[in-house]
């Protein structure tokens, strides 16, 4: 399978998303190195081969309207992402948390439907190949403290204050 990426300058630095042949997103991040996101792709839906696009179409819009302000921007693109059943429910909870309303790894793991299950919630995030559409970045530790996040805490810090403004 091909899949096609396009990179686009932000306010912190190069979005890169790879999409498939339906335009579903199977990974997003802060950089221009496509073959860095291609490796994060689960092996049933990475593809052989990628190939650069100037943009995505309706993908690459909603990534230039998000960082514009346009916070909902991102949200209807579909995004496939393929793992255990409480991973792929994670993600999916993960696109249910408003912008500019983040929660901590605690509530992610009781809307997830196991609250015990703090470690795996945080999986859930450290394994998320689609960041931005799966906005692991709106999860922080409790007491407010970013914890990490696979671009940067800088990274972090520019979307969650983005959407605090922006809201």
């Amino acid at each position: 399978m091909t899949a096609h990426y396009a990179t686009v300058p932000t306010p912190v630095g190069p979005f890169t998303t790879v999409v498939d042949a339906d335009s579903a997103v199977l990974a997003a991040g802060w950089t221009a190195d496509a073959e860095q996101l291609r490796a994060l792709i689960h092996p049933d839906l990475r593809p052989a081969d990628l190939t650069e696009r100037a943009e995505l179409g309706a993908v690459t819009r909603a990534v230039t309207d998000y960082h514009d302000g346009n916070l909902t921007a991102v949200d209807s693109v579909v995004v496939r992402q393929h793992s255990g059943e409480f991973l792929v429910h994670a993600w999916d909870v993960l696109r249910s948390v408003p912008a500019g309303d983040p929660i901590t790894y605690t509530e992610f793991a009781a809307r997830s439907g196991r609250p015990a299950a703090v470690r795996g919630a945080a999986s859930a995030c450290a394994r998320n190949a689609a960041a931005l559409f799966v906005p692991c970045h709106r999860v922080l530790r409790v007491g407010g403290d970013l914890g990490g996040f696979r671009w940067g805490l800088p990274t972090k810090r520019w979307l969650l204050d983005h959407e605090a403004v922006s809201r």
